[in-house]
């Protein structure tokens, strides 16, 4: 009889990530695969286009607000509500194990597999646990970081540091095919501009008000994020794109300097690639902090420069951009050298091994 995984996060694209990178090697396994996430989250559209043919089951799930609002007084009864749905799916469809990325809708699943005595995995991306995976982490089994310092905030038998899961079709781009889709041909490196799934205004400013001076020395890709589009900004050597799916792999091979936010999933792809890179993190003001502190982390190991958005103006922003071509090599260098993540191959068998 086949064994069964039961993936769950959402939220977020960067909660769904790892999960649509691990999905197709369990697959290929021969594991039977079913999702929960919630009714109307990003997770719905991401696996039900990528992945047609699995169950998408829908819970009920509430956002937990550091913050006053109205709906943290109704939000628990929907949590509740939402673990016994995650217990009626558990209990029909009978997995084997449960793995977890976080994001609101898992905190009511990974709560129900401990009721129904179901191992449950949790990867927290970031240097520090998100609300989500901290009310998780007494329910798991066992709990893997991308981070070697989270491993320190948590409990030292169920924490095991495994580094940043990484698509494996990202290795397979082409960048002659990069070169044909963009028909960027000249000799100048390839500066790629990644403001995150809703793009970036600051950084999307920042680039255009560079424009002219940043096309003297790259051809650029910038992907700017939904409605982002100028259409003003049409110039030779200058290629702005909503977001891009299938075709990433050929424009990162093609990539010789990166920019962008520093949300854990994208700058470990990065990392994996060698791609230098400038990180402009999300201010403390828009987000918890957690990506300044991936940022802080990887400008400690030598991986990426970092300029924070309260420094950010035309001015700082060219300047950082300079350094960070001068100074190439010394961060391949340090890529190289850094530590080894794990791969989907060790990933996959630290779940089996967990599995009833």
């Amino acid at each position: 009889m086949n064994k069964h995984i039961l993936f769950t996060g959402g939220g977020s694209a960067g909660h769904v990530t790892v999960n649509t990178a691990l999905i197709p090697h369990f697959e290929k396994e021969g594991w039977k695969v079913t999702y929960i996430g919630s009714e109307d989250g990003i997770e719905k559209e991401i696996i039900t286009d990528q992945f047609p043919h699995i169950p998408y089951e829908s819970i009920s799930s509430g956002k937990l607000r550091r913050y006053f609002s109205w709906r943290n007084f109704t939000d628990p009864f929907r949590v509740m509500k939402g673990v016994l749905d995650a217990l009626t799916i558990i209990r029909k469809t009978k997995p084997d194990i449960i793995f977890s990325k976080g994001g609101f809708v898992s905190v009511p699943v990974v709560m129900a597999a401990k009721l129904a005595k179901v191992p449950v995995a949790i990867h927290e991306s970031d240097v520090t646990p998100g609300l989500a995976n901290k009310l998780a982490v007494p329910f798991a089994t066992k709990i893997f970081t991308t981070f070697p310092e989270t491993v320190e905030t948590l409990p030292k038998e169920k924490a095991l540091c495994a580094g940043a899961i990484i698509r494996e079709e990202l290795f397979s781009g082409d960048p002659q095919e990069g070169k044909r889709l963009t028909g960027y041909y000249e000799e100048k490196p390839v500066l790629l501009i990644m403001g995150g799934s809703l793009g970036a205004r600051k950084i999307n400013e920042s680039v255009r008000e560079n424009l002219d001076e940043l096309l003297q020395s790259f051809q650029i890709v910038h992907i700017c994020g939904k409605g982002n589009i100028e259409e003003g900004y049409k110039q030779k050597g200058y290629r702005q794109y909503e977001f891009i799916k299938g075709e990433l792999p050929h424009y990162l091979a093609m990539t010789d300097f990166v920019i962008s936010r520093a949300g854990s999933n994208s700058i470990f792809e990065f990392l994996a690639l060698k791609k230098p890179m400038l990180l402009i993190p999300l201010s403390r003001e828009a987000s918890r902090g957690d990506q300044i502190l991936n940022a802080n982390s990887f400008e400690k190991h030598g991986y990426a420069m970092k300029l924070e958005e309260e420094e950010l103006n035309p001015e700082s922003f060219i300047k950082k951009v300079k350094e960070l071509t001068e100074n190439k090599e010394m961060y391949i260098s340090n890529m190289k050298n850094g530590e080894k993540a794990y791969t989907i191959q060790d990933m996959y068998r630290e779940l089996s091994s967990m599995s009833r």
